[in-house]
C-alpha cells in the first residue's frame, strides 16, 4: 500500500487544484499543508513517502523544508516547484537531496509524469531499504551465540520489544551480555538510526552523573562556563542505556522518575524544562527488590522501568552452548590477531563446558583471547588454561597474592598480565605499535601509554633487533 502524497503550497487555490489532479489522474490519497512546520509535523508522524512542495512559502522557505524533512527521513522524496525558477534554485534544491525540480506555471501531464516517475523510486527504494533492513536485523540478532531455549528465548523476546517503544529493565549477572541486548533492541527498532547512549552509572561521580544526565546552564556551579546540553538530550530520538542503574543516588533517582513520567528534562541552573522523546533501557545485576525492602531504592522508579523484564542468562543456565560459544570467540580472535586457525582438543571442550565461569561470557572471552596469544600449537589443551599469563591467577602466585588486600593483588596481577601480554603482541606484529594496536583492537594511543607505563621498548621486539 502506497504512502499518500504531501503537498505544501501557501496558496490555498493551489492545494486544492494539485491535490484533484492527483487524487484524480494516479489514484493517490493526499495531505495538505499550507505551511513547513505543518509539513514536517507529516513527515515526523511518517504520514508521506513523496512530498511536493513550494519554494517560496512564507516563515520557512521551500529550501528549508527540504532539508528539513532529509533530516527527519532521507527516504522521502521531495520535489520542488516554484514560479520563480532559476537554474540556481535548481541546483541548490538537487545539492538538498531534492528528487527533481517543477516550474510555475505547470504543464499537467509535466507534473504527473515526474510524479509516477517519483512514485516508482519510493517504491524501489522502500523495497531496498526493507531487504536491508531485514538483513541487519539478521546480523543483529546472530550476535547471539547458542541453541539452548534461554538463549533463543532472549533472541525471541528481543525481537518483540524492540519494535515498541517500551521501558525496559535488564536483569543478570556481570558478562552475561545485557550492554549487547540492549543495543541489538536499539538496532532493531525504528530508532536506529538515531543515538545510542550507554551510561556506566556507577563509573561517574553522583555529582557529575546528575549534570551528565540532564545538563547545565552557565553559571549553575564552579567550573560551568558554558551552556550544557544533558546525555538525555543527546539522545533525543534514540535510546538511552542507564547501566547499573541500582548504584545511583536517591536524588538521581527523583530526577529520573521525572523523565519517564513527563517525558522531559530540567538542566542544573535552568527554571525551564525541555521535552525529550527517549527510549530508555536500564541494566542492573543487583536484585533491585532486595533493594527497594531496605529503603535504598524508589519503589514508583522500579515500577516504571520494568515495563518489560529480560533476563540474560548466566553460563550456568546455557551451559550447553558453551563449546559454540568458545569456537565462536576462537574464530574470532584467531583472525583479528593473524595466527593460524587453531582448534580445541576434547578435553579443552569438556573443561571448558564443566568450569564456572563467574565473569559468564566477558571471562570467557578474556581467557579465550589470552589462550590465542599465549598458546604455541595448532591444538588447544585444557592445561594451556592455565600456563602462566593465561590464568587468572596461576597457582604459582597464589601463595604472593594471598596476603595482599585486594587492590593490591589484583594491580600485581594486572601488570604481570599486562607485561606479558604486551610482550607478545609486540613481538608478533614485529615491534611495529600501529599493527599491535590493531590486533588489540585498541587505538595506537592507549597502547603508546601501557607500552611507557612499562617501560617496554618495541624495538627490541623486531626480528632484526639483534642483528648487527
Amino acid at each position: 500500500m502506497r504512502q499518500p502524497v504531501l503537498i505544501v503550497d501557501d496558496k490555498h487555490d493551489m492545494l486544492k487544484l494539485l491535490e484533484r489532479l492527483i487524487n484524480k489522474e494516479l489514484g493517490l490519497e493526499v495531505i495538505t499543508a499550507d505551511n513547513g512546520g505543518s509539513a514536517l509535523e507529516v513527515i515526523k508522524a511518517g504520514g508521506a513517502g513523496v512530498v511536493l512542495a513550494d519554494m517560496r512559502m512564507p516563515g520557512m522557505g521551500g529550501l528549508e523544508l527540504l532539508a528539513g524533512i532529509k533530516r527527519l527521513k532521507e527516504s522521502v522524496i521531495v520535489i520542488m516547484m516554484t514560479a520563480y525558477g532559476t537554474i540556481d534554485n535548481a541546483v541548490e534544491a538537487l545539492k538538498l537531496g531534492a528528487y527533481d525540480f517543477i516550474t510555475k506555471p505547470f504543464d499537467e501531464e509535466r507534473l504527473l509524469h515526474t510524479m509516477r516517475r517519483a512514485l516508482e523510486y519510493s517504491a524501489l527504494l522502500k523495497k531496498n531499504m526493507d531487504l536491508e533492513r531485514r538483513i541487519k536485523d539478521r546480523e543483529a540478532l546472530e550476535r547471539f551465540i547458542g541453541r539452548s531455549a534461554p538463549v533463543q528465548g532472549l533472541i525471541e523476546t528481543i525481537r518483540m520489544v524492540a519494535k515498541t517503544d517500551v521501558t525496559v529493565l535488564m536483569t543478570g549477572e556481570t558478562g552475561t551480555g545485557k550492554d549487547l541486548a540492549a543495543r541489538t533492541m536499539h538496532a532493531l527498532s525504528a530508532r536506529a538510526e538515531r543515538p545510542f547512549i550507554t551510561v556506566n552509572c556507577p563509573a561517574i561521580p553522583e555529582n557529575i552523573l546528575e549534570s551528565e544526565l540532564f545538563g547545565y546552564r552557565k553559571g549553575a556551579f564552579t567550573g560551568a562556563a558554558v551552556n550544557k546540553d544533558g546525555l538525555f538530550q543527546f539522545a533525543n530520538g534514540g535510546t538511552i542505556l542507564l547501566d547499573e542503574i541500582g548504584d545511583i543516588s536517591p536524588v538521581l533517582q527523583a530526577k529520573l522518575l521525572r523523565v519517564l513520567q513527563e517525558k522531559e528534562v530540567k538542566p542544573l541552573g535552568d527554571n525551564k524544562t525541555y521535552k525529550v522523546d527517549v527510549r530508555i533501557i536500564a541494566s542492573t545485576n543487583q536484585d533491585l527488590e532486595e533493594k527497594i525492602a531496605s529503603g535504598q531504592f524508589r519503589e514508583d522508579l522500579y515500577y516504571r522501568l520494568n515495563v518489560v523484564s529480560i533476563h540474560t542468562p548466566s553460563l550456568r543456565e546455557i551451559q550447553e552452548d558453551i563449546p559454540l560459544i568458545a569456537n565462536h570467540f576462537l574464530s574470532r580472535f584467531c583472525a583479528e590477531f593473524g595466527v593460524p586457525r587453531k582448534s580445541f582438543s576434547e578435553d579443552a571442550v569438556r573443561m571448558l563446558a564443566s568450569r564456572r565461569w563467574h565473569g559468564n561470557v566477558r571471562q570467557l572471552q578474556n581467557d579465550i583471547k589470552r589462550v590465542v596469544i599465549f598458546s604455541k600449537g595448532e591444538m588447544i589443551e585444557a592445561q594451556d588454561f592455565n600456563r602462566e599469563g593465561i590464568s587468572p591467577c596461576p597457582d604459582e602466585d597464589a601463595s604472593a597474592i594471598s596476603g595482599m588486600d585486594y587492590r593490591d593483588a589484583r594491580r600485581s596481577v594486572l601488570e604481570k598480565f599486562n607485561k606479558h601480554y604486551l610482550a607478545c603482541l609486540l613481538r608478533g606484529a614485529d615491534g611495529n605499535v600501529s599493527l599491535a594496536a590493531k590486533k588489540a583492537g585498541v587505538e595506537r594511543q592507549s597502547l603508546q601509554h601501557l607500552i611507557r607505563k612499562y617501560g617496554i621498548r618495541p624495538a627490541g621486539f623486531r626480528k632484526d633487533a639483534n642483528k648487527i
